[in-house]
C-alpha cells in the first residue's frame, strides 16, 4: 500500500514534465500561411467557386469633420468593420493549446474589393495593418477612414436645414453570384453606438444613421450595395447672430428713419447708408451659399425682400423730399414782405370776409384818385390833423398790399399744399411698410419651422 503514493507522484511528475508549449507561428506553419502563398491572396477563399462569399459589414461615425455647402462635400471620420469566412483557413484549437484566434498582416489574406462610391479624395488616415482570423475561418478586418465625399445638399432652409448624406459601399468586380454584402446591425443599433463613440460634431448635430441593403443593376449583372444615410442638423446660432439679426436690425433702423425730418437731407443719407450695409451682407451670403441649388434659399429671399423694401423706402423719401422742395419753391422768399402774408395773419382773415374791399383794393388806384393824400402832402385840410390823415393813408396802403398778396396766393396755390400731401404719403407708406414687414417676417418664420 505504501507504493501507491509513490506511483501517483511519479504519474503527476510525468504529466507536468510533458506540458506542451504552443505559439502562433505553429498555426501559420500548419496552415502554410505565408506572404508568398498565392493560394490565400489571389482568389476568393472558397473551395467551390459556386459558393458566394458573404461579407458582413458594420459602420459607425466617429466625427463630422466638415460640411461645405459651396462645393457640396461631406467629410466624416468613420469606423468600418468587415467579417467574412475563409474556407481555406481552419485548425483544431486542441492541437494548439486552445488557441482560437490570431492576428496576421492583412497582406497575407484575400480581402473583398469594396469601394465607397461617393469618395472624391484619397484617404490619408492611418490604417490598421492586421486582420483577425479564428479557428473556424472567420476573418475580421477593422479600419478607420477619413472620407471626403460628395453630398447632394438642399440649402433651401439654411441655416435651419437638415442634411442627409449617403455612404454607399459596394464591390467593384464581384457580382451577387460571387460576393454578397449584408449589414451586421440594424439602423437603431448603429445610431445608438454612433452616439456613444461620437467625438466631435462641430457646426452639425448628429441625428441618426440609417442602413439599407439594395441591388445595383447594370446590364445583366447585379451588385450588392449597402447605403448608410447620415442625417444631421445644422446648429443655426452662429448664422442667426452674425447674419439674420443684423439684417433685422437694419430693417428696424430703416423703420426708425421715418421719425427723421424730411426738410433736410439727413434722412436720405441715412437710408442710403443702411442700404449699402445690406449690400455688404448680401456679398457675405454669396460666399456661404452654393452657386447651384434646386430651390432658392429662404435666407436669400429674406435678404432680397428686405433689400427691396428698403429701396422702396428710399424712393419714397426722394419723392417726399421733392414735394417739400416744390412747396418751398412756391412759398415767398421773404416772410416779412407785405405781398405774401402768413396764413395766420388777421389782415388776411379780414380780407377774406370782405370780398368787396378786396376787389376794390385789387385795382391799381392812381394817386390822383386819393385827394386826401394830396391834401395831406400839401399840409392837410383846413382845420384837420395832417398827421392823423397820414397814418390813415398808410394803413390803407398796407391793407391794399395784404389783399393783393392774398389774391396772388389764391390764384397761385394754397400755401403748404405739397407739404401736406407729402405728409399724407409718408404716413400711408409707413403703415404699409410696417404691415408688409410684419407679414413677411411671420411668413419666413413659418417656412423655416415647417
Amino acid at each position: 500500500m505504501a507504493c501507491v503514493p509513490i506511483l501517483l507522484l511519479v504519474f503527476l511528475t510525468g504529466c507536468l514534465g510533458s506540458h506542451k508549449v504552443c505559439s502562433y507561428h505553429d498555426i501559420l506553419v500548419h496552415l502554410n500561411l505565408t506572404r508568398d502563398n498565392e493560394v490565400y491572396t489571389t482568389t476568393r477563399p472558397v473551395l467551390d467557386h459556386t459558393h458566394p462569399t458573404v461579407v458582413r459589414m458594420d459602420l459607425a461615425l466617429y466625427a463630422i469633420l466638415a460640411v461645405i455647402e459651396k462645393t457640396q462635400t461631406f467629410t466624416p471620420f468613420i469606423w468600418i468593420i468587415l467579417m467574412w469566412n475563409n474556407e481555406r483557413v481552419s485548425w483544431d484549437p486542441a492541437m494548439f493549446c486552445g488557441i482560437t484566434e490570431l492576428s496576421i498582416p492583412k497582406e497575407m489574406l484575400w480581402k473583398p474589393d469594396l469601394l465607397i462610391t461617393e469618395m472624391t479624395d484619397m484617404d490619408n488616415a492611418s490604417q490598421s495593418p492586421y486582420v483577425y482570423i479564428t479557428y473556424d475561418g472567420n476573418v475580421t478586418f477593422e479600419e478607420d477612414l477619413k472620407v471626403v465625399s460628395t453630398c447632394k445638399m438642399d440649402v433651401h432652409k439654411f441655416p435651419f436645414d437638415t442634411q442627409s448624406c449617403n455612404i454607399t459601399v459596394m464591390s467593384i468586380l464581384h457580382s451577387v453570384s460571387q460576393l454578397r454584402l449584408t449589414p451586421s446591425s440594424n439602423s437603431s443599433r448603429i445610431t445608438q453606438f454612433t452616439r456613444r463613440v461620437m467625438q466631435t460634431q462641430g457646426e452639425w448635430e448628429f441625428l441618426s444613421l440609417a442602413v439599407t441593403n439594395e441591388l445595383f443593376v447594370l446590364g445583366d449583372q447585379n451588385w450588392d450595395q449597402i447605403i448608410y444615410t447620415i442625417s444631421m442638423k445644422r446648429r443655426p446660432l452662429l448664422h442667426v447672430i452674425n447674419f439674420l439679426l443684423p439684417v433685422l436690425f437694419f430693417l428696424c433702423l430703416d423703420l426708425s428713419s421715418f421719425l427723421i425730418s424730411d426738410h433736410r437731407g439727413d434722412k436720405l443719407g441715412f437710408k442710403v447708408t443702411v442700404l449699402l450695409a445690406i449690400s455688404v451682407l448680401l456679398l457675405i451670403l454669396n460666399e456661404i451659399l452654393p452657386s447651384m441649388s434646386n430651390r432658392t434659399p429662404l435666407i436669400a429671399t429674406y435678404c432680397i425682400v428686405i433689400f427691396a423694401m428698403m429701396l422702396l423706402s428710399l424712393l419714397e423719401t426722394v419723392l417726399v423730399t421733392h414735394l417739400m422742395e416744390k412747396d418751398k419753391a412756391a412759398s415767398p422768399s421773404s416772410p416779412a414782405s407785405p405781398a405774401y402774408p402768413s396764413s395766420n395773419s388777421p389782415s388776411e382773415k379780414g380780407c377774406a370776409r370782405c370780398a368787396c374791399v378786396c376787389d376794390w383794393l385789387r385795382s391799381e388806384t392812381p394817386r390822383d384818385h386819393l385827394p386826401m393824400a394830396e391834401q395831406v402832402a400839401d399840409g392837410g385840410p383846413p382845420g384837420g390833423d395832417a398827421h392823423l390823415w397820414l397814418m390813415v393813408l398808410q394803413e390803407l396802403r398796407e391793407l391794399k398790399g395784404l389783399a393783393l398778396g392774398w389774391v396772388r396766393q389764391a390764384h397761385g396755390g394754397h400755401p403748404g399744399y405739397w407739404t401736406r400731401l407729402a405728409y399724407r404719403i409718408n404716413v400711408g407708406f409707413f403703415i404699409f411698410y410696417v404691415a408688409v414687414a410684419l407679414f413677411f417676417l411671420t411668413l419666413m418664420i413659418k417656412e423655416w419651422q415647417s
